[in-house]
């Protein structure tokens, strides 16, 4: 069983910002800025390439009701969804990142050249 998986079922402990039925939002153990939280599905989806459309519609509600939620939806925030190793997938289960609560910033790819990655 996966590390969220283990979160869903309260085998582990998460600090749970929300919850539905299908879903769960919880803080991100190492955040990036004053708001980071982590959705995911309660069910277990091992990554973006594999949710179905209507999975997908219904967790986007959710996000938006997270962002009210931690009082980000009208100031901005960022979504992050990683996929697999090259993407930056720690963790194979379907999860978005909302970050915001301050100015965001890319500061990694403001001085990036492309060519740096042919």
């Amino acid at each position: 069983m996966c590390l969220f998986c283990k979160i869903v079922n309260k085998e582990i402990p998460g600090n749970v910002e929300m919850e539905s039925e299908n879903f769960l939002a919880f803080h991100d153990i190492n955040p990036k800025a004053p708001v980071h939280i982590l959705v995911i599905p309660k069910k277990h989806v091992d990554s973006f390439n594999e949710v179905s459309p209507e999975m997908m519609a219904e967790m986007t509600t959710f996000i938006q009701d997270v962002a009210e939620h931690v009082d980000i939806k009208e100031s901005g925030f960022r979504l992050i969804c990683n996929v697999g190793e090259n993407g930056g997938q720690e963790v194979n289960h379907l999860h978005w990142h909302v970050i915001g609560g301050a100015k965001l910033r890319f500061p990694h790819l403001t001085d990036a050249d492309p060519k740096d990655f042919l």
